[in-house]
């Protein structure tokens, strides 16, 4: 038997702290990195891409204190389309953070070259029937994951800035020439 003040100490205390612990998010999330926690205390985020694929540029202010600016984040979720077919889908605003915390950590000047953003499920089916290196349910289907270089920082850079962030995947293709970022579950490869 135990007393009704002792509860937390029970078993049952025991699982109703894991359940909350598991619900909040706190079992298994990464402790968020310095520069994501500066993400949200900025006044403005300005995030630059250069699409290398179709040529084009934006520099856009994406967000202030008070949220994400609807009309620049659809010109990003248009910059970062699918370029096999000129698909598009809501981009992850994480994702457009964490890039933002990776040009403020590293004192980038320039803007990223976008190599991939969004990717249909479409093409994404072609790209993995001709490369073992592309996944069947890859987060570029979701619009959670971009690759992509900095001009003015290395490859080895980028990818222990991304790393740092804890925000998600980072795939590492210096062969190729860029960093993958995601926003899904922590890991590297």
């Amino acid at each position: 038997m135990h007393e009704a003040g002792n509860d937390l100490l029970s078993r049952r205390g025991i699982l109703r702290l894991g359940a909350a612990a598991t619900a909040t998010g706190l079992i298994g999330a990464a402790v968020p990195s310095d520069a994501m926690a500066a993400v949200y205390k900025a006044k403005e985020r300005v995030v630059a891409m250069h699409n290398i694929n179709t040529g084009e540029m934006l520099e856009v202010v994406y967000a202030k204190a008070s949220g994400y600016n609807p009309a620049a984040m659809q010109k990003l979720n248009s910059l970062m389309r699918d370029r096999r077919n000129d698909e598009s889908t809501r981009m992850d605003p994480r994702l457009i953070d964490a890039m933002w915390a990776l040009s403020q950590k590293l004192g980038s000047k320039k803007p990223f070259q976008l190599i991939c953003g969004y990717r249909s499920p479409a093409s994404n089916a072609m790209r993995a029937a001709m490369s073992d290196g592309v996944a069947s349910n890859s987060y570029h289907t979701r619009g959670m994951a971009a690759d992509i270089a900095l001009p003015d920082v290395s490859l080895g850079r980028l990818r222990r800035a991304a790393m740092e962030l804890k925000v998600g995947g980072v795939g590492y293709y210096p062969r190729d020439g860029f960093v993958h970022i995601d926003v899904g579950p922590v890991r590297t490869w």
